[in-house]
C-alpha cells in the first residue's frame, strides 16, 4: 500500500484491501474527533457566556465537557500519530509486521469507539436537562 493511495484494486491482496479500509477508517475517526472538538468548544462557550449564577448552577456539566475535551484531544493526538505511523506499511515484509498495524488498528478503534459512546452519553444527558429547563419554563405558574 502507497501513501494515501487508498483506491482499491481487484488485484489487491486481503491484507492491502484491510490496510485501505483501515486508512480510510482511521481518516473518518480523525475527522469525527475534529468536529467534536469544535462542538465541545462551543459548548464550554456556551456556558461561559452565561450569567455568573447561571454559570455556578451549571458548573458540573461545564467541567464534564471541558474534561471530555481533554479527552478528545488525547485520542485525536493517538489517532494523528499512528496515522503518521502507517506511512510504513509499504515496508512491510511479512505478515507480522502486518498484523502489528492491523493490532494496533483494532486498538485505536476500541479506544474510538469507547470514546465516542461516552461523548454520546454525555450530550443525551446535556440535552435531557436542558429539555427540562425548556419545559419548566415554558409551562405557565
Amino acid at each position: 500500500m502507497k501513501g494515501l493511495n487508498i483506491e482499491i484494486y481487484a488485484h489487491d491482496s486481503e491484507v492491502d484491501v484491510a490496510h485501505k479500509i483501515n486508512t480510510m477508517e482511521l481518516h473518518n475517526w480523525i475527522n469525527h474527533l475534529t468536529y467534536i472538538r469544535k462542538e465541545l468548544s462551543n459548548l464550554i462557550h456556551f456556558y461561559n457566556a452565561q450569567p455568573a449564577q447561571k454559570r455556578l448552577e451549571q458548573e458540573s456539566t461545564s467541567q464534564r465537557f471541558e474534561m471530555k475535551q481533554v479527552d478528545n484531544d488525547v485520542i485525536l493526538v493517538e489517532l494523528q500519530k499512528f496515522k503518521v505511523s502507517r506511512d510504513t506499511i509499504a515496508e512491510c515484509e511479512d505478515v507480522l509486521c502486518d498484523m502489528t498495524f492491523i493490532q494496533e488498528h483494532e486498538k485505536c478503534r476500541r479506544m474510538y469507539l469507547y470514546h465516542i459512546d461516552k461523548y454520546r452519553k454525555l450530550k443525551d444527558t446535556f440535552f435531557k436537562e436542558l429539555q427540562g429547563k425548556i419545559s419548566q419554563v415554558a409551562q405557565p405558574a
